[in-house]
């Protein structure tokens, strides 16, 4: 798939963008089945995109083979009905490493992540980025957060670099995004590609549709695809009363339980999908499980967004 082909199919909002967590076996071994499934039932619940092995799917606590496997199946399953795109990230050796492994294994782009551990500036973190691009013939998502952050500037010269077609944001910075999305539209006429990246996106995306960006990635879609899918159609046809509710109602207490704990943006999902009745495992350290109390928490929750749903007919 060329840059412009991935670009075309990610660009049109068919449905949320799916991060599957990674399925674990009780002896703590990839269940390559059970993620398989998962898969399998995000595709068939109308997701647009399958981004395979990265933040939400534990990517930082994969071994390289564990992870092109991943890839390997997410691409199998989804038989070309949807684009997959795999994470890569460290630092630039092991990054280019991983982009050749999901490129070996069938991706049709990567989502290239934050350098490990160290503070890079504007320079450094454009030539890694670059090289990570030039490594495969795979388009390029570069991925804002932590210790990854641009300037507007240097995601303009981002923009220009072959491969790279787009932008996820997980920083929440609307400032800097308003003149990223600015400096970029200026000098670098083109589509390029923007995503809300933060956790539990929804409950900032109206925030960032003012801006002009309507691409998001969904967590909640792992466990509740009819809440996230009935949330994504309200934004898309304007249907307002139905995302405030859905806000109101589901998300923000989502997010404000998820707040609990740390790691709780994937370890929370990997217990929304258990509820949900598929035994995808526990978390691998150094995240941890969420307490007792909030599974429990997380289960009203759930049930909470799905009345919501009966209450509008969906």
């Amino acid at each position: 798939m060329t840059p412009a082909d991935l670009a075309a199919r990610l660009g049109i909002p068919s449905g949320p963008l799916f991060f599957p967590v990674t399925a674990y076996a009780s002896d703590g071994a990839v269940d390559l089945d059970v993620y398989r499934e998962h898969v399998r039932r995000g595709v068939e619940a109308g997701a647009a995109a399958v981004f395979a092995c990265c933040g939400t799917g534990e990517f930082h606590a994969l071994t390289a083979e564990e992870y092109q496997e991943c890839v390997r199946v997410a691409v199998a399953e989804t038989a070309g009905r949807v684009p997959v795109v795999a994470g890569a990230g460290y630092g630039t050796a092991l990054a280019v490493r991983y982009a050749r492994l999901a490129e070996a294994a069938g991706a049709d782009g990567l989502l290239a992540m934050p350098p490990y551990l160290v503070q890079a500036a504007q320079e450094g973190l454009l030539r890694h980025y670059r090289e990570v691009a030039a490594a495969t013939a795979l388009p390029v998502i570069v991925y804002q957060r932590d210790n990854a952050v641009f300037t507007p500037q240097t995601v303009v010269d981002l923009a220009r670099t072959d491969g790279i077609i787009g932008f996820k944001d997980g920083l929440g910075d609307l400032d800097l995004m308003q003149r990223i999305v600015s400096a970029v539209r200026t000098e670098v006429p083109g589509d390029f590609l923007y995503f809300n990246g933060l956790p539990t996106a929804e409950l900032t995306q109206l925030a960032y549709r003012a801006i002009g960006i309507t691409l998001y990635s969904s967590a909640v879609f792992c466990f509740a695809p009819e809440i996230a899918l009935t949330f994504h159609r309200a934004l898309h046809t304007g249907d307002l009363a139905t995302a405030r509710r859905l806000l109101d109602g589901f998300y923000r207490p989502f997010v404000e339980l998820r707040a609990q704990g740390r790691g709780y943006a994937v370890a929370l999902v990997k217990a929304g999908v258990r509820l949900r009745g598929l035994d995808v495992g526990e978390v691998r350290t150094p995240l941890h499980e969420p307490s007792e109390d909030h599974v429990k928490h997380l289960a009203l929750l759930i049930e909470r967004g799905y009345a919501l749903l009966e209450e509008d007919g969906k």
